[in-house]
């Protein structure tokens, strides 16, 4: 060992390092510095890690702590007081943070770039930010956030007000905002509890293959491990999955490996190092197989089974409406095309994590990330053979996710370990295993042939459309269900044929992630649109107004919407911002999008919610849904604030089970929609007593449930009394990309039928983080794989924007009240990014006359203007 000396937060500290430590690893299992946090395991690309070393900023994944002998080491922790508050107070009034988990990294950056003696511009500040990788925002309102403390240090400039009460339509201050800035509010890596172990995993470095032997011998003879588990161990059902039980926590000897998600061993030790050591030593002995990687493949006679548990063909959606092929045939104009969408890493910033702790009384007590804590809570009890009432599940609001949680990750491998060794266990897994083990983003592949009248008006579509869902089922037929769903798009199309089609391959699995399938789809029939404006001969605005939806229409899926259409408002905001872009001869696009809100497709749907009276002064909320940096929390206090009159900072957010609030997985946007009416509902009912005379003193110790139930949606091709309704409510926006002389995008346009803004700062913040992912979708991002195995798990490579790729961004709120949605609103978190390539494709056939129709569209001199996503031609999918 060697001895450090040197000074930390102005206290000399010594410590005796291990190998090769890095300053993180010293700052945060020495010192318990929680502020500093890793994203990207020792990449140096995430900026999450960030300290300042004599002054100057540098990311303590890659710096040995042995080159520290004394130096000076200031983490945000070591920051004055009336400093922290000035940027707590700044990046909650700009509302600068999303999950938090990238927030305090880039607080100190901005503590070290408004020290100097210097006016930055915003271009500047974005340019300083490079370092820093931010899934949430988009960075338009970090860059705000920094712009507030630069001015206020430079000429005394006052902040914004804070908002700290407020109901519905107000810009309340987001709910634990500060902690999350200063990196107080713990993740699951950040909570320590006496006695803990660290756990680590086997995977599988093979997508197909037959395992003969796993020897854990040596694994378990090293020195501090405590606990190794595999298959052999789990006492319960090894066999999990939201839809079906297809997914083995841990794979068998004598079974095949599916991908390189695969979990065949996990051990637990007293530190990390030694987890990881011991996870090393695991022997496994593999007969490697052909694998099945292309999903046209897969589905032909006599392809191998991916899975033992189904047949390769995961689910088949098939849609008719009309006359097709008469329709196609009496059309003045038909275009017919494929396009292709690739897989996407959501790339949230706070790797998989779980805690799993025995309690006094017996129960076990789990620490999720995940995006539905009662099904965490249903598949960990089935694993350990135990009653459900023995699981307590608690929420750790999670560092990002996007749909990337739903699975479950390695909650039931840490559950296992810690029923196994009788001590408090957490997994934590590193960036590589991060993007290895959760869900992706389905690449596609849509064959559409539309055709349209001499007008433009749209007559009837035949679309075909084929998913790689990967090893596993996940929600991989409900994503491909919602494509064809959504195949039309918000228009209205006379006459369908659709059928969409989920496959199984041993790629890595895919399942949900914003915008659920809907992404992709959205990105073909915008370019039909495009196709058929130029043989008709109108621009793209003009198309897209001849044949929106509106009142009295047939969705794609045959349901005749009755209220909440907003599409015409949307197309009517950005009207002249495109024509306007135009006369300036600019290269313009434009594309509408549509999601859903609520699972919907004959889905029985639940929103809960218990309000808990705790003292004069507070009442606890308690939801069964997630926050994952869309602010569900704040939004549910203010519904809450609204319905009850009582000032918003009473209420104190919480997700666990305690109460059962068993709802499903927050996705589809149905967290607002159904959980917002349920915290109305609850909030209701308080406020009755409070009327009737009593105060929150008298009424503590009280109770009150609020419980909505959604039973009347269709499953697809079928009706209730003679009706098809698929879908609760629906979101509807246009969105608008101007390019630069150069054929880089400058600005885009967004305007969102939100129905009602409960939150119109964060909503507008929901929408600018959307559309930088729907930059990355369009230009830069894909994860494609060879054998089974992601070509790259580099940051950079991956291609997420940085803050100088980003344009300038306005958002246009448009309020279409939804009846069926807490005080109308209709969630806003997948819909804004739904129409994004589409624009962009559109904005790019403007400049320089060429169609693209594959994504991401890396051959664009927009994507060339972006230095992230290099990734060779040789490398994508093989079917691709």
């Amino acid at each position: 060992m060697k001895s450090l000396a040197f000074s930390l937060n102005g206290q000399q500290r010594q410590v005796e390092l291990e190998a090769d430590q890095t300053l993180l690893e010293v700052l945060r299992e020495v010192f318990k510095i929680t502020s500093a946090k890793d994203g990207c395991s020792a990449q140096g690309q995430c900026g999450c890690c960030l300290v300042l070393i004599d002054g100057q900023p540098k990311n303590a994944c890659v710096v040995k702590a042995k080159k520290l002998q004394g130096r000076e080491v200031v983490t945000l922790e070591g920051v004055s007081d009336s400093e922290r508050k000035l940027y707590a107070d700044a990046f909650q009034a700009a509302a600068g943070l999303q999950c938090g988990f990238c927030t305090p990294g880039i607080v100190l950056r901005t503590k070290w770039l408004t020290d100097q003696d210097r006016l930055l511009s915003r271009k500047e500040i974005a340019r300083a930010l490079d370092a820093h990788v931010c899934r949430c925002t988009g960075y338009v309102k970090v860059i705000d956030a920094i712009e507030m403390i630069q001015a206020a240090k430079r000429n005394g400039a006052p902040l914004p007000a804070p908002v700290l009460n407020g109901g519905v339509g107000k810009r309340l201050q987001r709910h634990q905002g500060a902690a999350l800035a200063l990196g107080d509010r713990p993740f699951v890596d950040d909570i320590d509890v006496p006695g803990l172990l660290h756990g680590a995993v086997v995977l599988s470095p093979h997508a197909r293959g037959c395992v003969k032997r796993i020897d854990i011998s040596k694994a378990r003879s090293l020195p501090g491990v405590v606990g190794v588990a595999t298959a052999k161990d789990v006492p319960g059902e090894r066999w999990v999955g939201l839809i079906h039980k297809d997914w083995p926590c841990f794979v068998a000897e004598g079974e095949e490996v599916r991908s390189v998600a695969d979990v065949l061993a996990a051990v637990a030790a007293d530190n990390l190092h030694t987890a990881r050591a011991a996870a090393a030593l695991v022997e496994i002995e593999y007969e490697v197989l052909p694998a099945v990687l292309d999903p046209f493949e897969s589905i032909k006679p006599g392809s191998p089974q991916v899975n033992p548990k189904h047949e390769n063909v995961l689910e088949v959606t098939r849609i008719d409406r009309g006359d097709v092929e008469a329709a196609l045939a009496s059309s003045a104009h038909v275009v017919s095309g494929v396009w292709r969408t690739q897989r996407i890493e959501h790339l949230y910033l706070e790797p998989d994590s779980s805690l799993a702790v025995p309690s006094p009384d017996g129960r076990l007590h789990l620490y999720s990330q995940g995006q539905g804590i009662f099904d965490d809570r249903a598949q960990v009890a089935s694993v350990l053979g135990i009653a459900e009432d023995r699981l307590f599940v608690e929420l750790v609001p999670c560092g990002g996710a996007f749909g990337g949680r739903e699975d479950m990750s390695v909650q039931a491998q840490t559950a296992l370990l810690a029923h196994l060794t009788g001590r408090p266990v957490r997994i934590t897994l590193s960036r590589e295993e991060t993007i290895r083990m959760h869900t992706k983003r389905h690449p596609m592949t849509l064959s559409y042939t539309v055709g349209c009248d001499a007008e433009g008006r749209l007559t009837a579509a035949k679309v075909s459309i084929l998913g790689d869902s990967g090893a596993y089922a996940s929600v991989g037929g409900k994503v491909l269900e919602r494509a064809a769903g959504h195949a039309c798009g918000p228009y209205r199309v006379p006459a369908v044929a659709i059928e969409s089609t989920a496959v199984y391959t041993n790629n890595p699995p895919c399942g949900a992630m914003r915008g659920f399938g809907v992404n992709q789809a959205s990105f073909a029939i915008e370019g039909c649109l495009d196709l058929l404006a130029a043989k008709v001969g109108i621009d793209g605005w003009e198309m897209r107004w001849r044949n929106l939806l509106r009142v009295g229409d047939a969705f794609t899926t045959g349901q005749v919407l009755e209220k909440g259409v907003g599409a015409e408002k949307t197309l009517l905001a950005v009207k002249d911002a495109y024509y306007a872009a135009r006369a300036e001869g600019r290269a313009v696009g434009v594309a509408c999008g549509v999601k859903n809100s609520g699972l919907g497709n004959g889905a029985i749907e639940y929103g809960k919610c218990r309000l808990a009276v705790e003292n004069e002064r507070m009442v606890a909320l308690y939801t069964g849904f997630t926050e994952m940096g869309q602010g569900l929390l704040t939004v549910l206090i203010q519904c809450a604030a609204e319905a009850s009159g009582l000032p918003a900072g009473v209420f104190r957010a919480r997700a666990n089970t305690r109460f059962d609030l068993g709802a499903g997985q927050t996705t589809g946007s149905r967290a607002t929609l159904l959980a917002g009416r349920a915290a109305a509902q609850a909030a209701a009912k308080l406020k009755a007593d409070l009327d009737a005379g009593a105060s929150l003193a008298e009424l503590e110790g009280r109770t009150y449930a609020g419980e909505v139930r959604i039973d009347d949606t269709t499953a697809s091709g079928e009706a209730k009394n003679g009706k098809i309704k698929t879908h609760t409510a629906f979101g509807w926006a246009t969105q608008v990309v101007v390019l630069n002389p150069k054929g880089a995008v400058e600005r885009v346009v967004a305007a969102h039928d939100v129905g009602r803004a409960i939150n119109p700062q964060q909503c507008e913040a929901q929408i600018q983080g959307a559309v930088h992912m729907g930059l990355g979708y369009a230009l830069t991002e894909e994860l494609p794989c060879r054998d089974g195995v992601p070509v790259t798990f580099d940051m950079r490579r991956i291609g997420v924007l940085r803050a100088q790729h980003m344009p300038e961004v306005e958002v246009i709120l448009v309020e279409e009240p939804e009846p069926e949605g807490p005080f109308g609103a209709k969630g806003v978190g997948e819909i804004g990014l739904v129409p994004t390539a589409g624009a962009v494709a559109a904005a790019l056939e403007a400049f320089d006359g060429k169609r693209r129709m594959t994504l991401p569209m890396k051959d664009s001199p927009a994507s060339r203007a972006i230095h992230v996503g290099r990734i060779a031609d040789g490398d994508r999918d093989q079917w691709h």
